[in-house]
């Protein structure tokens, strides 16, 4: 029998009763040393990705959310106890370390997106040119089109991050090199700052009105956790 994992809590807490996970079977709290896991029983070799799944895991986690910040697991996780004692006895420390980092907050995330087009008007003559010379001259205005897309992207990044550097204890921000998203990024804020958070992000929606902001959460601190890296996932297509 294996154990599916949704968070990590340490043993202090308490925790919502009565919660239905994956596949609607029973959430359990298994405590190894001073931490808590929140596992349900799973017999299935791999996870069904499928809507429904995906939700109830959120749910759990969301759930957990309410009461205290957990160290949210990656869909899809499956273990057995001994897989957990191990990585409690050797990790510890960390453990103990990354649950005062996340401690009393939540993930926020903000998406920038920009309708620009970022490739050169072709000139009148490269319209007429022959194929080669217009295959050429189509490959160079898309280099210097994304060489400024991506120079916008890190010069958005970081206006960003000084907007909220005040109100965000961390953040992580990923700049994209095409398509319309620019930046992607994840604040860890203190709970009660959210709102303080959001105001702070209305004000820069404001100041740059030629892009489109997409606000979310709070959600558990998922970009932050890392607990993904941890342990195998086993997905299966139903």
């Amino acid at each position: 029998m294996k154990l599916y994992v949704y968070c990590l809590v340490d043993n202090t807490q308490t925790l919502p009763e009565s919660l239905h996970g994956i596949l609607g079977v029973l959430v359990r709290r298994l405590e190894i040393g001073d931490f808590s896991f929140l596992v349900s029983d799973f017999s299935d070799r791999t996870v069904p990705v499928t809507r429904e799944n995906a939700l109830a895991h959120a749910a759990v986690i969301q759930s957990v959310l309410k009461e205290t910040t957990p160290l949210p697991f990656r869909f899809g996780t499956l273990v057995n106890g001994q897989q957990l004692e191990n990585y409690v006895s050797a990790r510890s420390e960390a453990l103990r370390s990354k649950l005062e980092q996340v401690r009393g907050c939540v993930e926020m995330n903000v998406k920038i997106i920009s309708d620009r087009d970022w490739m050169e008007e072709p000139q009148a003559s490269e319209t007429q040119a022959k194929p080669g010379t217009a295959f050429l001259s189509e490959k160079r205005r898309e280099i210097l089109g994304g060489e400024a897309r991506a120079a916008r992207a890190k010069q958005v990044a970081e206006w960003l991050k000084d907007q909220v550097a005040p109100v965000a204890k961390q953040t992580q921000i990923e700049t994209l090199p095409t398509g319309k998203m620019l930046v992607t990024a994840a604040h860890l804020i203190e709970y009660e700052r959210v709102e303080e958070f959001r105001k702070r992000v209305t004000e820069a929606r404001h100041q740059r009105v030629d892009l489109h902001f997409l606000l979310s959460g709070p959600w558990a601190p998922y970009s932050f956790a890392h607990m993904d890296l941890e342990f195998e996932t086993h997905f299966g297509v139903s």
